[in-house]
């Protein structure tokens, strides 16, 4: 007899995360395929593919098939989607999940259509798309029903989503294309400049988490950094400290600001009120760099808060939706409605 495990996919950038319903978060994994480079045949998904970053020989290379939250290679992404609802239902011919994915806020009608085929290739019975602040701020537990604005900013690997709701629905948003990928490319150019030092990116991801900061007031601290020597091409250490962190990054960092900002004055000022007495909540991975809570209070003198588990919200949120998706079907994007709103999920 055939059955079926529903399922909800955060498609992000740098990592995926699925929740099955009624289990949890049951995978996360970097969004990364390693390929045999003239054959373009799929090695390996995911963890072991993101231990190849930087390290592969020339015959094989270590991919994101998503750049800035969109798509970027369809049939990579498939393979990837594939791999990993195989890896979580351990029985794929039997299983006809209905699944609901996590797209930016800024997503166009084509690359919504791009994640809808490549989701149901996968062999979904049904796809569904959500927004990823409204399923984020589900996630993080906000009663985003109330007649009451509640502000949500996910910092993601290629996207800052930010979003204003109520009843339900998004009153106002915007998605910028800076996250986290954005940090360590930034850190990457500072001490390839600075220091004529080049590294690499699983390096420069590893000093943002160990000693980034975005706030002066955090604790210094150091790492040491292995490269290569521009000047010589040798290989080289050097101890690289929050205060330099802090400098590369500063430009992303500015980004996520002037979106928030452009959010805050665009917001009608009855839910403005409601969002300076409950404050922005903020979650996604980027989130967790260190004092990036106070930068975005102080510069919008609007309280701010981190989410409790904040890299699991939004699977979390998308898991919430499933569990009520007689309540969510309308205002979720579906294939019938040509990617506006869904007519016939609650079938």
């Amino acid at each position: 007899m055939a059955w079926s495990m529903d399922m909800g996919i955060d498609l992000g950038t740098a990592s995926v995360l699925v929740y099955i319903k009624g289990k949890g978060i049951v995978l996360n994994e970097p969004s990364v395929v390693a390929i045999e480079q003239h054959t373009r045949k799929v090695l390996t998904v995911g963890e072991n593919a993101q231990q190849m970053l930087g390290r592969t020989p020339g015959n094989i290379i270590a991919l994101r098939p998503l750049k800035e939250g969109v798509i970027a290679d369809f049939d990579l992404t498939e393979a990837m989607l594939k791999h990993f609802i195989y890896k979580v239902s351990k029985k794929p011919r039997l299983i006809k999940p209905r699944v609901i994915v996590c797209i930016p806020a800024g997503t166009t009608s084509v690359e919504k259509k791009a994640v809808i085929e490549a989701v149901t290739r996968t062999g979904a019975r049904e796809a569904y798309l959500i927004e990823e602040p409204r399923a984020a701020a589900l996630g993080a537990g906000m009663e985003i029903f109330e007649p009451s604005g509640s502000m949500i900013v996910d910092i993601g690997g290629g996207t800052t989503d930010i979003a204003v709701l109520s009843l339900g629905e998004t009153v106002i948003s915007t998605s910028v294309r800076v996250g986290g990928d954005k940090f360590d490319e930034a850190i990457i150019r500072y001490l390839k400049k600075e220091q004529n030092l080049l590294i690499g990116e699983r390096s420069a991801e590893q000093l943002k988490i160990e000693v980034g900061s975005a706030f002066p007031d955090s604790e210094l601290q150091a790492m040491e950094v292995r490269g290569r020597d521009l000047t010589n091409g040798l290989p080289r250490s050097l101890e690289v400290c929050t205060e330099q962190i802090r400098e590369a990054i500063s430009e992303p960092l500015l980004v996520i600001i002037q979106g928030v900002r452009q959010v805050l004055e665009r917001t009608p000022p009855e839910l403005a009120g409601d969002i300076i007495e409950k404050g922005i909540i903020l979650t996604g991975g980027g989130a967790m760099l260190e004092g990036i809570y106070k930068l975005i209070a102080e510069q919008t003198s609007v309280p701010v808060y981190l989410a409790e588990d904040p890299v699991g919200c939004v699977a979390k949120g998308t898991g919430r939706a499933l569990d009520h998706l007689d309540r969510f079907a309308e205002t979720l994007i579906h294939p019938r409605s040509r990617f506006g709103i869904a007519k016939e999920a609650r079938n």
